[in-house]
């Protein structure tokens, strides 16, 4: 869904909570309001959000394929269950790594 945020020209999402709105849609609905409790998307007037900082830093780091992969290895090899908050820290973690170990200065 962050990546859809992404995509709009003017970064603004637009809810799917109407009337006779389908399953999808109120899926849909729910994860957006799961990302908003979570601070990654924030409402900035009625039925339209934008993606925070914390959004975008998100994104940055799940981006390269190689740390999102290296995020899902580490969930899965601990059982396989984790909150977005772990699987956020997870993921600046090992970017937080790459950067370090490229440069030599530690993060």
């Amino acid at each position: 869904m962050l990546f859809e945020f992404e995509e709009q020209e003017d970064f603004l999402i637009l809810d799917r909570n109407v009337i006779g709105a389908s399953q999808e849609d109120r899926r849909w609905q729910y994860h957006l309001n799961l990302l908003a409790d979570q601070g990654l998307v924030t409402p900035v007037a009625e039925g339209t959000y934008r993606m925070t900082t914390q959004g975008h830093d998100f994104l940055e780091a799940i981006r390269d394929e190689g740390l999102w992969r290296e995020t899902k290895k580490a969930v899965a090899e601990t059982g396989g269950n984790a909150t977005l908050e772990i699987v956020r820290a997870l993921a600046v973690g090992f970017l937080k790594k790459k950067i370090s170990q490229h440069t030599d200065i530690p993060l």
